[in-house]
């Protein structure tokens, strides 16, 4: 479900500036996860094990670090346009919807090489919902003009 602040903000306005909304929001989550990403490293010692080394409630490993650094470079480039922003947006947020279900099923088994906890769940559900809102109600005019 997509908190009812966010549609407002997507339905009110489909730009920012110069910079279209999809853009804006694979640029801030593309920052953030790139710096977590890289936070990540300096409390993780394992490569691929569940642990007790956590960044702000989120146990992390270096494959969760590697892969939060991934996709915020992957974001960050997409946001340069508006359609490949809104398309990272969609795949990576339907990633995010699709792991935040699955997630909690393979916490305590051998295939949690990601060292995923409960408050992963939560943040994949969550960044899910906006990416994949953002990415189908926002910026409607210029898919418009450039499927026309």
């Amino acid at each position: 479900m997509i908190p009812p602040l966010v549609l407002e903000i997507v339905m009110a306005t489909t730009r920012t500036g110069n910079r279209s909304i999809n853009s804006v929001v694979a640029a801030v989550f593309g920052a953030t996860y790139v710096l977590v990403g890289l936070a990540g490293f300096f409390v993780s010692d394992t490569v691929a094990d569940t642990n007790d080394n956590t960044l702000l409630g989120f146990e992390v490993n270096h494959l969760h670090n590697a892969t939060h650094l991934l996709i915020g470079l992957a974001l960050l480039a997409a946001s340069r346009r508006t359609e490949s922003a809104r398309k990272t947006n969609l795949v990576i947020g339907a990633v995010y919807l699709l792991l935040a279900v699955l997630g909690p099923f393979i916490e305590d088994t051998s295939a949690n090489v990601f060292a995923l906890n409960g408050a992963d769940h939560v943040l994949h559900l969550l960044s899910g919902a906006l990416l994949v809102g953002v990415a189908l109600l926002a910026d409607k005019h210029a898919r418009s003009r450039t499927t026309v």
